[in-house]
């Protein structure tokens, strides 16, 4: 009695096999153009489609393509985005939604064809095709961030310059390709997007996104010294809050421990040096203000001590030196506190004339 389902495995194992063989036969089929065949499917056996909706998707990419090929663009991108709608399982869309985005960027309809090619990675990620499509999207959005101008509107018009839209560009490359040499690139794009847009403080986060995602990358040395710089540009002098100094203090000495030999130390002493210079020169005037208005000699102390080791090799330590001997000398002159319960001496009296 028990023969019979023993007997059944095999046909049910070879049914499986057999579907699976179909599957992954789709998953080897590409789709191959020659000017004398047409399109034709190549390396499996199915291409997701049969009998009659097979073959009109067949003859509705070969009209497409021959509208391509004969310049018709927007005949062949309304035909290609039709068949990718329609039978969007099919292997026909993925190629459609390809040739779609290249006749795009042909046209200059950047926003369109990089849509087109983020369709196809959306919808189909295992395609052949994801390397060459990313690149596509890099130089999409870099021409962008490089002022590219879109078609020209009603044929007279030239189109507007898209910054903005570059960044979120290169932020979609980074969520679809993290791993990929494009990453790293595509956040360094994003940094100098938002510094030609004014926006340094978005500009240090993708930098600092940067350095802490891709700190082996080539790149890495040039993020580092950017984010120096950055925070070095949002310094406004002596006077004001020095965060943004300490920033780049740090940032640049990074720099030159990390990256001895790297070209730009140069750069990055020059840099170390204006800021050092810079909170020295703060806290220099702080001192100034409690020696000279306040007589706080206590707190002028704190501070001329705190510019000398802000930058000891400078100038300004030896100023900082020079005045602290003049606290101590103005310091010794000042009358003795007067002790517990001592009778203070009397003030003067003021008159005042109305």
């Amino acid at each position: 009695m028990r023969s019979a389902p023993a007997r059944r495995v095999p046909a049910v194992l070879s049914l499986f096999l057999f579907a699976f063989g179909l599957l992954t036969g789709l998953a080897r089929a590409d789709l191959v153009w020659s000017a004398q065949t047409g399109w034709r499917v190549e390396g499996g056996a199915l291409s997701g489609l049969a009998g009659a909706e097979g073959s009109k998707a067949l003859d509705q990419m070969n009209k497409a393509r021959t509208a391509e090929e004969e310049g018709s663009g927007r005949s062949a991108i309304r035909t290609y985005q039709a068949i990718a709608k329609k039978y969007p399982n099919s292997i026909y869309a993925p190629e459609a939604l390809y040739r779609s985005a290249r006749i795009r960027l042909a046209r200059k309809e950047y926003n369109k064809s990089f849509e087109d090619f983020q369709q196809v990675l959306a919808r189909y990620p295992n395609t052949r095709r994801f390397n060459e499509i990313t690149g596509e999207q890099y130089r999409i959005a870099s021409a962008l961030l490089d002022g590219a101008r879109g078609r020209m509107l009603f044929g007279l018009l030239p189109g507007f310059k898209q910054r903005e839209k570059s960044i979120e560009y290169f932020e979609t490359i980074l969520v679809n390709a993290p791993y990929s040499d494009y990453a790293p690139l595509s956040l360094m794009n994003v940094a100098r997007g938002h510094q030609k847009l004014g926006n340094t403080e978005n500009a240090i986060d993708a930098l600092d996104r940067m350095i802490n995602t891709y700190s082996q990358t080539l790149l890495a040395p040039d993020a580092y010294l950017k984010l120096a710089q950055t925070h070095a540009s949002l310094v406004d002098g002596p006077y004001y809050d020095q965060g943004s100094t300490k920033e780049a203090i740090t940032y640049f000495t990074d720099f030159m421990l990390l990256f001895p030999s790297d070209t730009g130390v140069a750069n990055a002493e020059k840099g170390l040096d204006g800021m050092k210079t810079m909170l020295a020169e703060s806290k220099m005037r702080m001192a100034d203000f409690y020696f000279y208005k306040r007589s706080n000699f206590k707190a002028a102390r704190v501070f001329y001590n705190e510019a000398i080791t802000a930058y000891p090799e400078s100038k300004i330590a030896q100023r900082a030196k020079a005045r602290l001997a003049e606290v101590e000398a103005k310091a010794a002159n000042q009358p003795a506190p007067a002790a517990p319960g001592e009778a203070q001496p009397a003030k003067k009296k003021r008159f005042f004339f109305f």
